[in-house]
């Protein structure tokens, strides 16, 4: 680029993704503005928008935000924890992988709400029955991207390992983990992901706070632009988390060639 001329606004790569929603607003703006739909049932992007900038000062807006990240921090951290020990503890282990199997087969395709009223009942609706309904979501897709990145070494390192004479320690740490990790993260952004659809489903049913809450409550109302806040405050926050766990996996895993 010549000296002083400037580059352009909007890099390429933000363009395209940028593109689609832009339109689709516009369109939804346009049909509102032309009473194609009933403000009552879906209001405006430039209504929902008004209403989010108003709960943001005064500060609703961030205080369910607040009680629902919680939850999610506290049920990611223990159901990707449990998910990523006994991952690894299966994947090092064919013997315990093979005792689980049905165990893990029966339960694995059980909807996380499924597991809500039950929780609600033994745990009651305190914070114990949502962060585990948490914990649950999160903990099977963490489980399977370890089992996985276990399971995707390449004999050639573990050969190499034994042929050194490298203890089972520095085999783990220095050979399988490394391998395992693109697996892993990958299992952390969807278990995020998951996370998020749990906390709001727990929150529907029983609690007095959160954003599943606010959504319920503003449905009861009938206030649809404070519920789509709602939604796109769940939206806004997961795709910012889903962000930093991508950054903290470029950086991490900068070796690895599938990551630009």
């Amino acid at each position: 680029m010549a000296p002083g001329k400037k580059g352009p606004i909007f890099r390429p790569g933000w363009t395209l993704p940028l593109l689609i929603p832009v339109l689709l607003l516009g369109f939804w703006q346009t049909a509102c503005d032309r009473s194609w739909f009933e403000s009552s049932y879906l209001p405006s992007p430039r209504a929902i928008a008004g209403s989010f900038s108003s709960m943001l000062l005064s500060g609703e807006l961030w205080g369910h935000l607040k009680v629902s990240l919680t939850r999610v921090l506290r049920g990611f951290a223990l159901g990707a924890g449990a998910g990523t020990l006994l991952g690894f503890s299966m994947g090092l282990f064919p013997r315990l992988e093979k005792a689980l199997s049905l165990l893990t087969g029966l339960l694995r395709p059980i909807p996380t709400i499924a597991w809500v009223p039950a929780l609600i009942l033994w745990m009651g609706i305190g914070e114990s029955s949502k962060v585990t309904v948490i914990a649950v979501g999160s903990f099977w897709p963490v489980l399977l991207s370890a089992l996985q990145g276990v399971r995707s070494v390449h004999p050639h390192y573990l050969e190499v390992a034994r042929v050194l004479k490298k203890n089972r320690w520095t085999l783990l740490t220095r050979v399988i983990l490394p391998s395992a990790l693109p697996s892993l993260f990958t299992g952390y952004r969807v278990g995020m992901g998951i996370a998020w659809a749990s906390v709001v489903g727990a929150e529907l049913i029983a609690a007095s706070s959160g954003i599943g809450y606010l959504i319920m409550y503003a449905r009861e109302v009938s206030q649809p632009d404070v519920m789509l806040v709602g939604v796109a405050a769940i939206g806004l926050t997961g795709l910012f988390i889903d962000w930093l766990l991508l950054r903290a996996e470029r950086k991490l895993l900068a070796w690895h060639r599938g990551l630009p």
